[in-house]
């Protein structure tokens, strides 16, 4: 059992291996059935707010909605009062893990912690209720910030011009391609091929398909890089592009980045890099300066933009003078002396300068979600280039820290267990085989990380990269503390000990969450969405 200073999260929770919830005799109704839905709380005609009488003349409603378009029958919601609402709410926040609880070691997610001060700055009233439509003229300041933004993450990158509107990582990788393909065609050319190495991010396969292009996967050598030979079997006139992030989803630094590029080039392709681990290098090397021609930033993993949980998010990219004219519009121009009191304005480009000229268009309406843009540049600002490179280098050394610490624990029985996949040192993350763990102790992968839970820790990433056997996948930030990651590595020391003795224990994890083990892949295939009562 982990020692109590060690754990993290709740430190009154339980996490002996047999901990089962308490028995509900003698408990309350209420306490007794914690799934009720907010639809079997409360009673009829209970509200938690009575509007005000209207002052507005009445009119009636054929005039405003035709009868086809009306409902028949009243919208079935919930009555609740204003406790059961806050109460239904905090109760669903409390069943959830977050980065606030506790340590949240996902590789290639990059779940660091997010400035509340970045908050503050993006709910300022001149940033909160500037509406999308407002004209340019009276929004200078949020025009400003953007065009500020754009030169910062050209200047992180290396590749001199942006575009904002990209609302995710993901969507950025489809920008990227479709520029690429627009590059191409304008060209002349009709390629079809994009070239994603055997580590690459899930998303990366799934962009080069909905670009309508094919994908071609390249093999990775002995040291976790590109394998050369099978890129230059595979390089020919028909690949458009290749996708790659350095340092890759192993951790590791692809020292062969400039061959790469000089073989890529030489077919005359692009090379694409997806920016999901750029928590790793920024202000240490740059992108543009490897060769690469295509950039997406996830602001939610390099600059505090919080991870969105379906919600906002924000994916920009940054081209080359190359790809430039393709770039989608409109971005942010600064017109020198154009206003009356001779001071820069800032404007909307939908192409007439370097960027956009022959664009791929729009990629969503209006121009990106702006708080997103707030809370990064806010980032960028108070850290500065120095900062920006301390957090890398902090990145880096937390990752090495860990993967060393884990050596030593249990005596070496981790190092045993969970050895490296490849290389010695590594980047900002790390990944780890479990297969030897599975071969000698009969636990997987997904009953260490199950078990995680139990000892107050987010389960790293598993089962990615795919070419590794049981992997487990780790990146713990800059964000996190020597102890934080001294309790993580004793957490895992502590599962395989017990495993050792009793490896039902692990298969059966985790006790201590509001829901146990479930059947994911049933869940996945099946799902049962029960109907509101």
């Amino acid at each position: 059992m982990i020692d109590e200073n060690h754990l993290h999260g709740d430190p009154g929770i339980d996490v002996h291996p047999h901990h089962h919830p308490a028995s509900a005799e003698g408990a309350s109704p209420l306490q007794r059935d914690p799934a009720r839905t907010i639809f079997q709380k409360g009673a009829p005609g209970r509200s938690a707010f009575q509007c005000p009488e209207t002052e507005v003349p009445a009119v009636d409603l054929e005039r405003l909605l035709p009868a086809r378009l009306r409902r028949e029958q009243p919208p079935r919601l919930p009555e609740v009062s204003e406790p059961e609402i806050v109460r239904h709410y905090v109760g669903i926040s409390k069943r959830n893990f977050d980065l606030d609880s506790g340590f949240y070691p996902l590789g290639s997610c990059t779940m660091k912690h997010n400035p509340r001060l970045h908050e503050r700055a993006a709910a300022l009233p001149g940033h909160a209720r500037l509406h999308p439509l407002q004209d340019g003229a009276s929004a200078q300041g949020a025009l400003e910030l953007m065009w500020n933004l754009q030169q910062a993450l050209a200047e992180i990158s290396g590749l001199p011009h942006v575009s904002l509107q990209p609302s995710a990582g993901s969507h950025g990788e489809l920008a990227g391609v479709l520029v690429t393909r627009a590059y191409h065609e304008d060209r002349g050319e009709q390629r079809h091929k994009v070239l994603t190495p055997d580590t690459a991010h899930g998303t990366n396969p799934a962009t080069v398909t909905m670009a309508g292009l094919e994908v071609v996967k390249l093999a990775t050598d002995e040291h976790g890089g590109i394998d050369l030979d099978d890129l230059r079997a595979k390089a020919d006139e028909d690949v458009a592009c290749l996708m790659l992030t350095n340092p890759n989803t192993l951790g590791v630094f692809d020292a062969n980045i400039v061959e790469i590029a000089e073989i890529v080039h030489g077919v005359g392709a692009t090379l694409y890099y997806d920016g999901a681990n750029l928590n790793a290098v920024m202000g240490l090397s740059r992108p543009g300066d490897m060769g690469f021609d295509i950039v997406h930033f996830n602001l939610h993993k390099s600059f505090t933009q919080p991870h969105g949980g379906g919600g906002p998010g924000s994916g920009p990219i940054a081209v080359s003078e190359r790809v430039a004219p393709y770039l989608p519009v409109p971005t942010v121009a600064r017109r020198e002396g154009s206003r009356g009191d001779g001071l820069p304005a800032f404007e909307l480009d939908f192409g007439e300068g370097a960027a956009g000229s022959k664009s791929i268009g729009r990629l969503r309406g209006f121009h990106g979600n702006y708080g997103c843009f707030v809370r990064s540049y806010a980032y960028i600002r108070s850290l500065g280039g120095d900062g920006l490179r301390d957090a890398s280098e902090a990145a880096v050394l937390n990752a090495n820290y860990l993967r060393a610490r884990l050596r030593q624990e249990g005596a070496g029985s981790v190092a045993e267990h969970l050895p490296l996949a490849y290389g010695d040192l590594c980047m900002h993350e790390f990944v780890l085989s479990g297969g030897p763990m599975k071969r000698a102790l009969g636990i997987k992968t997904l009953d260490l990380a199950k078990r995680l839970l139990d000892y107050g820790f987010h389960p790293p990433t598993v089962y990615f990269p795919l070419l590794v056997d049981e992997a487990l996948m780790v990146e713990p930030t800059e964000t996190e503390t020597r102890e934080t990651l001294d309790a993580f590595a004793h957490a895992i020391g502590a599962i395989l000990a017990e495993a050792a003795e009793d490896p039902a224990i692990a298969a059966d994890a985790p006790y201590t969450t509001p829901v146990r083990r479930l059947d994911e892949v049933a869940a996945a295939k099946s799902p049962v969405i029960r109907e509101a009562l």
